[in-house]
């Protein structure tokens, strides 16, 4: 490789040799010595070291603009300090390459060896690198947000945290859940908050000689006089299905997405007294079995 450092070698091997035959080891030769290599070299490092002083200072100048435009906008505080670091990192390779060049170091051969190396690594990554790239697709177009409760891979849950590789879920009984963000990005996904509201669906049985009427008006006040339940959309109770023992009766209504397992048992549990202080039978499967007499 056609280095400075090589060069630099072969010259001072030169001068030396020649000074060596005209004249002893002295302090005056060494003076001449360093003074030619300055002449023919000094240039070079320090035009080098001032870019390098120069080039430092307009990165950190970079960064910090890009930190305070990123400050501005509504990104993820995680894509914004993971943009900004890999910024900088890049502006800081891509400047130390350029002062090896100026330097007289061939990076021909340098930069074929690193794309390879690159190359390998990514695909031994490949996993982990489709898992940055889906993480950095949700923090940009942001399907869900840390606080959202969504279902994904068959997981329903509360997002936690948004990270670069994976998003950390918690589920209604209390396990942390980590999905991959490949997954999560090319996949199929319910978002329960984004409409700032949820159905919570109930079916209750009626008995066949109970009267529909009365038993629509009860269910509606229960649904009514519960504070989780919204006014809009309007709670609706319905007939739902005839089936073999009973009528079944659809209780709809919309709650605040982190209500929807107290308002589901709540709601439940509150019909089922109203019914039965209104005098409304909930039936439950019977058998009747008829013995002939012992001969």
């Amino acid at each position: 490789m056609n280095s400075l450092f090589l060069v630099f070698q072969t010259h001072f091997i030169a001068l030396v040799s020649s000074e060596w035959e005209l004249s002893s080891l002295n302090a005056d030769w060494v003076f001449e010595l360093l003074k030619k290599l300055f002449i023919q070299y000094g240039p070079r490092i320090l035009t080098a070291l001032a870019t390098l002083i120069v080039g430092w200072w307009l990165i950190k100048m970079m960064v910090r603009m890009l930190r305070m435009l990123f400050e501005r906008s509504r990104m993820e505080v995680s894509l914004k300090l993971f943009l900004t670091s890999l910024v900088g990192v890049l502006l800081k390779i891509m400047l130390f390459i350029t002062i090896l060049s100026m330097l007289g170091i061939t990076m021909t051969s340098f930069i074929a060896v690193l794309g390879a190396l690159g190359l390998a690594i990514g695909m031994a990554l490949s996993g982990t690198v489709q898992n940055f790239a889906g993480g950095v697709m949700i923090l940009l177009f942001k399907p869900f947000k840390v606080g959202d409760v969504i279902e994904a891979q068959g997981y329903i849950g509360t997002v936690q945290e948004i990270q670069i590789f994976m998003t950390r879920m918690l589920t209604p009984d209390n396990k942390t859940v980590l999905l991959p963000n490949s997954n999560l990005s090319n996949e199929a996904l319910t978002n329960y908050t984004t409409a700032m509201k949820i159905r919570v669906d109930l079916e209750i049985g009626i008995a066949y000689n109970a009267s529909v009427t009365q038993a629509k008006k009860v269910l509606l006040q229960v649904l009514q006089d519960d504070k989780r339940v919204l006014e809009d959309p309007a709670p609706f109770v319905g007939v739902l299905t005839l089936a073999d023992s009973s009528v079944v009766m659809a209780v709809r209504c919309y709650v605040p997405p982190t209500m929807y397992w107290e308002a589901y048992f709540g709601l439940l549990e509150e019909c089922k007294k109203a019914l039965d202080l209104a005098k409304i039978e909930i039936p439950f499967p019977q058998r009747v079995l008829h013995t002939a007499p012992v001969k």
